[in-house]
């Protein structure tokens, strides 16, 4: 019997009171914010909103809770811009979406910082079966700029090494989920799909837990989603499930499960995290089993219910009643 698994790609938007006390503390730190090098105060008011925000998902009834990354205000590129090794430079657009992230540009060679480990470690004195989120090798090197390793693989592999660094300090975790938008928003050609594999194959080994590979966003002016040359080379890496989203595409995904196979788990974005709607529990235990119902030939041990993107900009109440809904779904009478 499949086994329905509630959990979220993280990425959470503050409360509300932590916007302006941490726009106040900031302001009056030295230089301004730089991630990584907070002032006590600063700490103090996001462990406050780290415990608040893994309230709400114990209370929405997650099986599996995340740290919640309210400190990556770079969102995928903070592990990155966090690193020594990194400049920070000017203001660049998230995607084709109206959100911003600040360039990291890769000067030397990277190595781990700690970092997300050290959020992690917090997160796990807190909550049990915690699941562990980052950006997939792939999407962090579409992010970042090269001034150091001279060309795109050379990069990818680099990164992907970073990245398994950083998982070698984690604590014990549940579940690594790897947020790769990037294998549908800018998605790799001959060669460069096959070393896209290898590096989501390098950081999975890193970790022992189950692994998501989540894919997410539509590519702009292609024939929706993912490439089936970048699927088969992604099922080729050492992982336990890939996510799709169903809010943004539920025929083309379902196709491709059908027609190329899968993973023994899958995750599925059935909450749309990009709007404002609450969808009713029923609804997205319906995407659930419409999923389940339409992917013939795939019997799925887990299946990983979670919200189809990050939740970054949603106001902060409208993200409690996505949680609630999706919470619901692992106690409903989910059937294919």
């Amino acid at each position: 019997m499949t086994e329905i698994v509630s959990t979220t790609p993280g990425l959470y938007p503050l409360p509300e009171w932590a916007k302006d006390e941490l726009a106040d503390l900031k302001g009056r730190q030295k230089g301004g914010l730089v991630s990584g090098d907070e002032s006590e105060g600063v700490e103090a008011a996001y462990d406050r909103a780290r415990r608040e925000v893994l309230d709400v998902q114990t209370e929405a009834g997650l099986d599996l809770p995340v740290e919640g990354q309210l400190r990556w205000d770079d969102m995928l590129a903070h592990p990155l811009a966090v690193a020594d090794a990194v400049d920070t430079r000017g203001i660049v657009r998230y995607f084709d979406n109206n959100n911003f992230y600040r360039e990291p540009v890769v000067t030397g060679d990277l190595e781990a910082t700690g970092d997300v480990a050290a959020e992690l470690a917090a997160a796990s004195d807190l909550v049990e079966d915690l699941s562990a989120v980052l950006p997939g090798p792939y999407t962090l090197a579409d992010l970042a700029t090269d001034e150091h390793y001279g060309d795109e693989a050379a990069l990818l592999d680099a990164l992907a090494e970073f990245l398994a660094g950083e998982i070698e300090r984690f604590p014990d975790v549940e579940t690594l989920v790897l947020l790769e938008p990037s294998l549908l928003e800018s998605p790799p050609g001959d060669g460069a799909d096959e070393r896209a594999s290898e590096a989501i194959d390098t950081v999975a080994g890193a970790v022992d837990a189950d692994v998501v590979a989540h894919t997410y966003w539509e590519s702009h002016g292609g024939d929706g989603g993912i490439d089936e040359k970048v699927y088969a080379h992604l099922l080729d890496a050492d992982i336990d499930a890939v996510g799709f989203d169903l809010v943004a595409n539920h025929e083309d995904n379902a196709y491709v499960i059908s027609e190329y196979g899968c993973t023994d788990d899958v995750a599925l974005g059935v909450v749309d995290g990009q709007n404002t709607l609450v969808e009713p529990p029923e609804e997205v235990c319906e995407r659930v089993e419409w999923a389940l119902s339409n992917t013939p030939g795939t019997d799925f041990e887990t299946v990983y219910a979670t919200v189809n993107t990050p939740t970054f900009y949603l106001p902060s109440g409208k993200f409690e009643e996505k949680l609630a809904a999706l919470g619901a779904v692992e106690r409903a009478e989910v059937t294919a």
